[in-house]
């Protein structure tokens, strides 16, 4: 655990938890793993499937209030989830405030259903996001086509945002062009509003590995395992140069954050 705090304390780095279920908050766990050097989390609807399909009887009493209550399954989720997020978010809340805003985010995720809908993802994000009334809540939205144009409405919303998804190059300068254009259309404080973009690593190598194994040449097999870092050398560079400038510059004269980048999935 030691090796976590060092991450930050000495490299800057926030290592994040991806995973979230009402267990860990209920026995500490949660609160004990940020005290030991984590310093975010994010979640999203598989997480929550497997917590409440294989939470024994953490979930029962409420599950079984929502059932006599008869609504949808659903409606069911959300308030399952609900209560998860805002009890994860209460346990961040204090490393929030000790490091000025800059970390002790929890994601959550809008439906998956919602992926190629930007009117629906725009209306859910800022439902979750009233809703939940927190400034440590992040909406999490995934790098679809359609994902772009809800991420520039949402930030120019002042909503904070995670951008989930992310496998190339192409998208991820639309999506920091997206959170630019988002900031610039905001009228109000830019200090309040925060975002990451989270780039998926392993799965550039697990996509390219499979291809590479398929043409067989020596050649191509001794490339296996490479691309993916390749890849986030170039990203970062990218992530450089869009928050760097006169564009940005005028940005934070304004007080606004960059869009930190998360490496997510960082193993098959």
């Amino acid at each position: 655990m030691e090796r976590l705090k060092r991450l930050h304390d000495e490299f800057g780095q926030s290592p994040w938890l991806d995973n979230l279920t009402r267990h860990m908050l209920l026995n500490g766990e949660l609160a004990r793993l940020r005290d030991a050097g984590i310093r975010g989390q994010t979640s999203n609807p598989t997480i929550f499937e497997k917590a409440i399909s294989s939470g024994g009887a953490d979930y029962d009493e409420q599950l079984g209030d929502l059932a006599r209550g008869g609504g949808s399954a659903t409606d069911a989720y959300w308030s399952l989830v609900l209560q998860d997020i805002n009890g994860a978010l209460d346990v961040w809340a204090p490393l929030h405030e000790s490091s000025g805003g800059k970390d002790g985010f929890v994601s959550l995720e809008v439906s998956p259903e919602l992926a190629h809908d930007d009117a629906g993802t725009i209306a859910s994000a800022k439902d979750l996001w009233g809703r939940i009334g927190k400034p440590n809540l992040m909406i999490k939205v995934p790098a679809t086509a359609e994902g772009v144009p809800a991420i520039l409405a949402l930030v120019g919303a002042g909503v904070n945002v995670n951008v989930t998804l992310i496998f190339s190059l192409d998208r991820y300068a639309e999506v920091m062009e997206a959170y630019l254009a988002g900031l610039e259309a905001y009228e109000g404080d830019l200090s309040r509003i925060h975002g990451v973009a989270s780039f998926f690593v392993s799965r550039v190598d697990t996509e390219v590995d499979r291809r590479l194994e398929g043409i067989g040449t020596d050649a191509a097999l001794a490339l296996r395992g490479k691309a993916a870092v390749a890849q986030a050398v170039l990203a970062y560079q990218m992530f450089e140069q869009a928050f760097s400038g006169p564009r940005w510059d005028a940005l934070a004269a304004r007080g606004a954050n960059i869009q930190r980048v998360l490496w997510a999935s960082t193993s098959t």
